[in-house]
């Protein structure tokens, strides 16, 4: 019985350590290829270089929509502004205030003519295409107190603060309008006049720069001073040379469309003649930084609402006055006008003037091409005779 026993013993050994052999089987080894790909430096790139690509084009999309949606505001906004200036009484009363037009030329025989309307008073009028001010005046009255040399500091004052009820005339030759930003937001409108009795001066010298044997100018003549005008530079040179040779009056009659302050608009003259002035080394002296400085202390006031008159006036000499009045004139008195203050120096009135008669960047692109149609008419007429037939 033992013996037997003894012999089981070996046949159950194998068996028993069977189990043992097993797991060691299944868990020393276990295939590697799940982990090989999970761990495969190439698609991991890949999926990072589509995360990179969709994360980049989700950001330009939602900058792309903010600029749309920006641009779009801004011109709701200018919208709704012009829509309130519309609805706004008219500057300037007429018998049929619905039926001025919004074309300040219009095109007779193949050429430019302003369109001259009349007021109730019968007075000249050129409409201006905007909705709150609608017109401005033909012909003005102005009184410059650069041409008051005779009078003592006591009459020069009292003169002043009268409405200028006489003085000399003159004409519009062109308007526009000044915007400020890319939407195009409009300021104010402005106006250039020559004295009456200077067009023939301005005849003469736009006239001569074409054909100096000539009186008048042919259609191909107007072209080539049209060209000339347009240019950057020929412009530049053709308007500095009248402006100080001609001797010709001027004056740039600006009337606000919205509210403003006279440190807004002081902001803009001054840096359209610094501008100007920093491409010559005329200007670099005591004499001209004093002008600049009486120019500035001028516009030391408050605000300027909206269809009030601002006058920047140049004499023959070049010397400035700045008038500052209501703009309106009813049948019993002109507008009444205050002056703001002079400045003798005429280079600082010529790069102001330059600022909206030429170069490559004006102040109203507007204002410079009609005032260049308002040139073509004049120089279409033998010189003398535009001044008598506005008289």
């Amino acid at each position: 019985m033992t013996s037997a026993m003894l012999r089981l013993v070996p046949r159950t050994l194998p068996s028993r350590c069977a189990p043992a052999a097993l797991r060691r089987t299944l868990f020393s080894h276990r295939p590697s290829a799940r982990a090989t790909e999970e761990f495969d430096i190439t698609k991991l790139n890949a999926k990072r270089r589509d995360y990179e690509q969709n994360r980049t084009a989700f950001l330009a999309a939602g900058a792309l929509a903010g600029i749309v949606s920006f641009v779009y505001t801004a011109w709701k906004l200018k919208q709704a502004l012009d829509g309130s200036g519309e609805r706004s009484k008219l500057a300037v009363k007429c018998d049929a205030p619905s039926s001025i037009p919004t074309e300040t030329f219009k095109t007779e025989a193949g050429e430019k003519r302003k369109v001259v309307l009349h007021d109730d008073e019968g007075r000249e009028i050129i409409p201006t295409g905007h909705g709150l001010v609608k017109a401005f005046p033909r012909a003005i009255e102005l009184d410059m107190p650069t041409a008051r040399q005779g009078l003592d500091r006591n009459e020069a004052s009292m003169a002043a603060s009268i409405s200028d009820e006489a003085g000399v005339e003159f004409t519009l030759v062109g308007l526009g309008m000044r915007t400020v930003t890319f939407i195009g937001i409009q300021v104010y409108l402005v106006g250039l006049y020559v004295a009456t009795q200077d067009i023939a001066r301005l005849q003469h010298h736009l006239v001569k720069k074409i054909n100096p044997l000539a009186t008048t100018l042919i259609p191909t003549e107007k072209e080539a001073l049209r060209k000339a005008l347009l240019d950057a530079v020929e412009g530049d040179e053709t308007w500095d040379s009248i402006l100080q040779e001609s001797g010709c009056r001027t004056a740039l009659r600006i009337v606000p469309v919205r509210d403003t302050d006279f440190h807004h608009l002081r902001d803009g003259f001054v840096r359209a003649i610094q501008a100007r002035s920093q491409r010559g080394t005329a200007y670099n002296d005591e004499a001209f930084a004093g002008a600049m400085k009486r120019f500035k202390v001028m516009f030391n006031r408050g605000s300027v609402p909206k269809k009030k008159e601002l006058l920047l006036c140049r004499d023959g000499a070049g010397a400035l006055s700045v008038l500052y009045g209501d703009g309106e004139r009813t049948k019993k008195r002109e507008p009444t006008r205050e002056v703001m203050g002079t400045v003798d120096d005429e280079r600082l009135s010529r790069l102001l003037w330059l600022n909206y008669l030429s170069g490559s960047k004006v102040a109203s692109e507007e204002a410079r091409r009609n005032i260049i149609e308002g040139i073509m008419e004049l120089v279409e007429r033998p010189v003398g005779t535009v001044a008598a037939q506005v008289v």
